[in-house]
């Protein structure tokens, strides 16, 4: 099992239509081959920032690989073209112990 975390950094500017847009962009990276599930957190934060970070469970490892080569480049450059200025992410890998 693999966790694959995106952490999201919104102005509260653009946060609602930001999460208008997520949830749809979600239902279509779980339909991806070796994604289950997603759980979409909101994390506490200190600013005026909205913090999300979204957690998908994937089966293994090129499940990943196969998202991040041959889906993720188009997947991030939409949200980045539409809600760029407005939001900054990072992404972890975790496995399974």
């Amino acid at each position: 099992m693999i966790v694959y975390e995106v952490n999201l950094q919104i102005d509260s500017i653009a946060a609602d239509e930001y999460g208008e847009w997520l949830g749809p962009h979600i239902e279509q990276i779980l339909d991806i081959e070796g994604f289950h599930n997603a759980e979409w957190f909101v994390c506490d934060s200190e600013d005026d920032k909205v913090n999300w970070s979204i957690r998908y469970h994937l089966d293994n490892r090129e499940s990943l690989e196969n998202y991040q080569q041959n889906h993720a480049p188009a997947l991030i450059k939409e949200g980045i073209d539409k809600f760029g200025k407005y939001l900054t992410s990072s992404r972890r890998v975790m496995h399974l112990r």
